[in-house]
């Protein structure tokens, strides 16, 4: 069986996340934080054997407090975050350990996912060694100039909205790092792209949103009890009459 690393970026500063100054993954989101309803997608699986969480440095402290049962029953590592994702990404990336076949890294702030989905993009990447969920563009596509008017339309064919958990061979992953130079990439296939490798699209589902403005979190309260449903495996978390509905 494949072994998978998980990586959960929370280090950014949720810039256009406007909810009484609170950063977005660590919100609460019907009972659990955002990043632990992130977190817990991956934590019961037999393939993944470990995860880290990226924190900015301004946030560990508090973060090692609030969140010290979830982080002891989860096993989880918590690593400190840099300038920008990328920066933030490499510095978990160099603590995977080698006997982890592939690296998973998944947005702390995308708390909508189902096993099915995650079970998809991992098979994929072992039969491809890289690939990512996405979805087709379905909206018509403007381009605007400086003044904010339409200088052109831009074709969707082939056009796919990218989302996480975004999934590479560990050596592959590590690779793309290393040739990444000043490049500050908004995903990691972005760097692996750059190496010639192709990388495959599953697929995805647009209820995987990603929280980054308040609309968002509204949105994801919403579609949080219209996932589809799985068995319920009880709560992942210690305090389990917090949310007991299954996911």
């Amino acid at each position: 069986m494949a072994t998978f690393a998980v990586i959960l970026p929370a280090a950014g500063k949720s810039s256009r996340f406007n909810m009484k100054n609170r950063k977005k993954p660590f919100v609460d989101l019907k009972g659990r934080a955002v990043w632990l309803r992130s977190a817990e997608h991956f934590v019961n699986r037999d393939d993944v054997t470990q995860m880290l969480v990226v924190v900015s440095p301004d946030d560990a402290e508090w973060f090692k407090e609030k969140f010290r049962p979830n982080m002891a029953f989860m096993n989880l590592e918590i690593v400190e975050g840099g300038a920008e994702r990328a920066d933030s990404v490499e510095n978990a990336l160099n603590k995977v350990r080698e006997d982890v076949d592939f690296v998973a890294v998944h947005d702390a702030a995308r708390p909508l996912l189902v096993k099915k989905w995650v079970d998809q993009i991992f098979q994929a990447a072992v039969d491809t060694g890289a690939a990512i969920p996405a979805v087709p563009v379905t909206s018509t596509l403007k381009r605007g100039d400086a003044n904010n008017l339409i200088s052109e339309t831009v074709a969707r064919v082939g056009l796919w909205t990218a989302q996480t958990p975004q999934v590479f061979r560990r050596e592959l992953l590590i690779e793309a790092y290393a040739k990444r130079g000043d490049l500050q990439p908004t995903d990691e296939a972005q760097l692996v792209e750059q190496t010639g490798h192709p990388v495959k699209i599953v697929s995805g589902s647009p209820m995987n949103l990603k929280i980054t403005e308040y609309e968002d979190f509204r949105m994801a309260e919403a579609l949080l009890d219209a996932l589809p449903k799985e068995k319920a495996l009880g709560a992942l978390h210690p305090f389990a009459d917090e949310d007991p509905r299954p996911l």
